[in-house]
């Protein structure tokens, strides 16, 4: 099996949406599921594939989309731990067709995602993990950090 990473295009937008949903519905998250088909998702995944703020890859196998990893670089202020970075790198929607799972494809995604943010001059890069995921992301030097969320209304 040969696996080839290509890189994203506008085209990929409904195969990446139902990435995104099929990640979500694996890690049991109904809700974010449901609004990774949303109309108003949709949209800014495909603005965001046409202006490039969202690049990525996706894996193929002969000409099958079998996975496939979405990056942006986002504004991001100073840290004590790294004071003269400005911007990182965000990993999402990084997801395997689940018949292909466990043959190096994410890896291969990640390692692809990795260059593409240095080519960028990106030095420092964020994901939010599954429980499932967090494992595999460990072993490739990732680290559990502090963040937590709150919604504003």
């Amino acid at each position: 099996m040969t696996v080839t990473l290509r890189p994203v295009a506008p085209s990929d937008c409904d195969l990446i949406c139902r990435h995104r949903y099929d990640m979500f519905q694996a890690a049991g998250d109904q809700e974010a599921a449901k609004a990774a088909l949303s109309p108003a998702y949709r949209e800014w995944q495909q603005n965001a594939l046409q202006s490039a703020a969202y690049f990525g890859f996706i894996a193929e196998v002969g000409r099958v989309a079998v996975g496939g990893v979405g990056l942006m670089v986002i504004d991001w202020p100073p840290h004590h731990l790294h004071p003269d970075v400005l911007q990182r790198g965000y990993v999402l929607n990084v997801f395997v067709e689940p018949a292909h799972r466990g043959k190096g494809i994410a890896k291969s995604l990640m390692v692809a995602s990795d260059d593409a943010f240095k080519a960028r001059g990106i030095t420092h890069a964020v994901l939010t993990a599954t429980d499932q995921a967090r494992p595999l992301y460990e072993r490739d030097g990732w680290r559990q950090t502090a963040q937590m969320a709150k919604e504003l209304r």
